[in-house]
């Protein structure tokens, strides 16, 4: 093991019960998150979006090869182009592609075709997994869990999303392989969210739903206890 290519691990040891304070914090705030479809169209500073994207890109990731490509648009011809494109996949989906399984749980939560966040939102940011690199010898290699990656470091860009006083939305039209090319992607490059980033209307409104216990998602082996 090459010792230089290795510094020491930047941690401050903090007590118990401040570690408590900040935990139950950090819970009550993301307890508050909520996903909306109302934005209002509100202009936002470019640099939240760049501290949210450089948020998420902290995420762990495999073999540290940093796997993902935000894109993010504010552009509103582009946003009426990317409107256009998913509700005409949308309408394929809800339409003919769409298990009774499926509909049957988004019933309750009010989706439908008509995705007018895509171009009420100041900003759209698409994430795109990138399922190949270039190797130091010039060939293509694979990516390694990219798509865990991915995915953490999108759960890390919606809670600094939250945390800055802004809202956004999961959005997944499918298939999303309209997005590769409207955005000039490359072919190793896949679309897997498309997240509007915005401030809520003043009658912004969400489903009345309920988060599972404790109890029901956690099992602890607690030798402690």
């Amino acid at each position: 093991m090459d010792e230089e290519s290795f510094i020491q691990l930047h941690w401050t040891e903090r007590p118990n019960v401040d570690m408590l304070e900040r935990a139950k914090a950090n819970y009550d705030e993301l307890a508050l998150r909520r996903t909306t479809r109302h934005f209002s169209t509100r202009d936002v500073d470019r640099r939240l979006i760049e501290a949210a994207i450089l948020s998420g890109s902290t995420a762990p990731n495999g073999a540290h090869l940093q796997p993902w490509t935000w894109v993010a648009i504010r552009n509103q011809d582009l946003q009426v182009k990317l409107r256009e494109a998913a509700e005409a996949e949308e309408r394929k989906t809800y339409s003919q592609r769409m298990p009774a399984a499926w509909s049957e749980v988004l019933a309750p939560l009010g989706t439908d075709t008509i995705k007018q966040h895509l171009t009420d939102a100041p900003w759209i940011v698409v994430l795109f997994k990138q399922k190949k690199r270039k190797r130091p010898n010039g060939d293509w290699g694979p990516t390694y869990y990219a798509t865990e990656s991915c995915g953490i470091a999108a759960g890390m860009f919606i809670q600094a999303v939250h945390h800055m006083g802004l809202v956004t939305l999961t959005h997944t039209p499918s298939p999303m392989g309209f997005l590769r090319d409207l955005l000039g992607r490359p072919n190793h490059e896949e679309a897997m969210l498309v997240m509007p980033v915005g401030y809520p209307k003043e009658d912004a409104c969400v489903p009345n739903i309920h988060r599972k216990t404790l109890d029901e998602v956690a099992i602890f082996f607690d030798q402690s206890m």
